[in-house]
């Protein structure tokens, strides 16, 4: 205790200020960091690192004429199919509408976000809580309610017959894949811009209106740059999912819009060209990269 005492007084301070107690304390803190990250690493690499490690191998395999697959001569014959004129009709007629989807969803949902952000905090949780619902029931169910309403009884032909237009079956067509891949994916646009937007200071609006701005201008050089975030993050988030849809392709436009995931799904179970199928996929998942990095260098991070 004595000892103690006589200590001059700041020693133990400036012993726990060393620069080399400090690194020790940053490798510390670095370990146990690491360690508590450890199984969602864990989790990444079997579930993630591995499945696109065996899909860009086998992009590179050969199909033998029996319908298996040649894992020993690897070539870019399967990348070289890419190029075929069917290959290009489908990734084309996938990127339009995935592009079109965004486009939609960006529409219908920036000015719905406003209005939510807008409101007071009674009606803004309330009305996040409709936005919300859709995620409460099952993807698939949703798409077969869709076609129940698309169909030949459904309520769209009823309403068109009704209005003297005559029997408009939009079931099975480009139309009925769209109006499924707006309604999926609009509350991924929604959620995004309304956290943008909810931060910005609405005062700035109000001074851009004082300065005699019209509501135009206002929306153009004041509130659209602040939401940038949210709008791209959005983009991002309809556009990828919607490039590679299988379900709502599939089940509300039939044959007549076969699509890339409708075609990979055909490359690995019924053609049996795997090779074909897994350079398709890696192109995708590598568009889905691409796009993440560009949401997360143009602005994600200030979401």
């Amino acid at each position: 205790m004595t000892m103690v005492a006589d200590r001059p007084e700041g020693l133990e301070e400036a012993a726990v200020a060393t620069p080399e107690f400090e690194k020790a304390a940053e490798r510390a803190a670095s370990r146990r960091g690491f360690l508590l990250s450890l199984p969602a690493y864990a989790y990444l690499v079997l579930f993630f690192a591995v499945p696109l490690g065996i899909v860009m191998i086998y992009s590179f395999a050969t199909r033998n004429r029996f319908g298996g697959t040649d894992l020993s001569g690897w070539n870019l014959d399967a990348y070289h199919k890419l190029g075929e004129p069917i290959v290009r009709d489908i990734l084309f007629r996938s990127l339009w509408l995935a592009i079109l989807t965004t486009l939609i969803c960006l529409v219908v949902a920036y000015p719905f976000a406003y209005f939510i952000a807008t409101r007071t905090p009674l009606v803004r949780n309330l009305m996040l809580v409709f936005v919300m619902i859709p995620f409460w029931t099952n993807f698939l169910v949703r798409n077969y309610a869709w076609r129940v309403l698309l169909g030949n009884d459904g309520l769209f032909t009823n309403i068109s017959e009704a209005l003297g237009l005559g029997e408009r079956e939009l079931l099975f067509t480009t139309s009925a894949v769209v109006i499924g891949l707006v309604y999926g994916f609009l509350p991924f646009m929604v959620l995004p811009l309304y956290a943008s937007i909810e931060r910005i200071d609405l005062s700035l609006v109000e001074a851009s209106r004082d300065l005699y701005a019209s509501g135009f201008q206002t929306f153009r050089r004041v509130l659209l740059p602040l939401s940038m975030p949210g709008v791209i993050a959005g983009s991002i988030l309809v556009f990828v999912p919607s490039l590679g849809a299988y379900v709502t392709p599939e089940i509300l436009g039939g044959a007549k819009t076969t699509l890339l995931g409708s075609y990979i799904v055909t490359q690995f179970l019924t053609a049996r060209n795997w090779p074909v199928g897994a350079s398709l996929s890696f192109v995708l998942m590598a568009v889905m990269l691409v796009a993440t990095l560009v949401y997360f260098r143009t602005g994600g991070r200030n979401l």
